[in-house]
């Protein structure tokens, strides 16, 4: 019997980077009937392709032996370059600007080697439709731009109504004030008295002070706190959430791909560019591009409307 296709893809970046990859990844899965997949890149985000269905195994970027891959002419790891052969394809998105990478993979025998785009560029597209494109020399063309990501619930134990909250990002720019979002916290409570909120941080939210500042605002209010978590555990918890509200951000991409509405505020960066393609997401961009211009009570009022829409308030 002849062995499946085996395809490689190597995806570095965040957490944002690579869910917007994923719809190139589903592309080679359903494209290249009953091929093997797996993707090399960074443990704890590539984990979300094999647990979406898209991939079926991951590999480490982070271990010392790839690096000699970017070494002109380097002695590579026997075993690695066996590895490495054993793919029909590799899809690569990682930086390459002197070819070195392609030097060492023709020179060691892969068969098929594709460069893929290592950066979006804004007003050229959609980030998932650039990131796919250069598929179509192998008469794949992507359709869909929105990624997927369905995998088994965490059903909360109360089963009371969520609203999940991730007041930051990977960038203090594209970040509503913390203060607005504890004051967002009370009015959210007084509209939704029912509602549970899931407050979700990390290590940047910890470390400019944001997660610290939302807490101690929202310190008489039914929250769950899911700081830091395993982002196949987040999947799995998101969609139990009625919606989430934040900003441009992996988290925010997350939600959408878990099939959940959400409200995200644009300040910097370009919607048609970045924004999640999948249905029930609404975006709001400041016209500056400062979400410090933003006020409560503009922030406030596009919420509000958001969560009427989706039937989570009575008009």
């Amino acid at each position: 019997m002849k062995p499946p296709p085996r395809v490689l893809v190597i995806r570095g970046g965040a957490i944002g980077d690579f869910i917007l990859t994923l719809p190139a990844i589903r592309l080679l899965r359903e494209t290249i009937a009953g091929c093997y997949l797996e993707v090399l890149g960074y443990p704890g985000i590539i984990d979300l392709a094999v647990a979406a269905g898209w991939a079926d195994a991951t590999r480490s970027l982070e271990h010392r032996s790839m690096a000699l891959l970017f070494v002109p002419n380097a002695k590579i790891d026997e075993a690695l370059c066996e590895w490495l052969k054993s793919f029909n394809l590799i899809v690569s998105y990682l930086f390459d600007p002197d070819d070195r990478l392609r030097g060492n993979m023709e020179r060691i025998g892969v068969r098929t080697f594709l460069a893929m785009p290592s950066r979006v560029i804004e007003g050229q597209g959609h980030a998932a439709a650039q990131l796919a494109k250069p598929l179509e020399s192998l008469a794949m063309y992507l359709e869909d731009p929105a990624p997927v990501i369905r995998m088994a619930g965490i059903e909360p134990p109360d089963g009371a109504l969520r609203i999940a909250i991730h007041p930051g990002s990977g960038s203090l720019k594209k970040n509503w004030p913390a203060e607005h979002w504890g004051r967002a916290g009370h009015e959210l409570h007084a509209l939704l008295p029912a509602a549970r909120f899931a407050l979700i941080t990390g290590e940047a939210e910890q470390e400019r002070g944001i997660t610290a500042q939302v807490l101690e605002a929202w310190r008489d209010l039914p929250v769950d706190h899911w700081d830091s978590l395993p982002l196949t555990e987040l999947a799995a918890r998101l969609p139990a959430c009625s919606a989430l509200l934040g900003h441009d951000s992996g988290i925010a991409h997350l939600a959408a791909a878990c099939g959940v509405p959400c409200h995200l505020f644009f300040g910097p960066t370009d919607p048609a560019t970045w924004a999640p393609r999948n249905a029930r997401v609404a975006v709001h961009r400041v016209a500056s591009g400062s979400l410090q211009d933003l006020g409560f009570d503009e922030g406030w009022k596009l919420l509000q409307e958001f969560l009427q829409a989706h039937d989570l308030v009575i008009r």
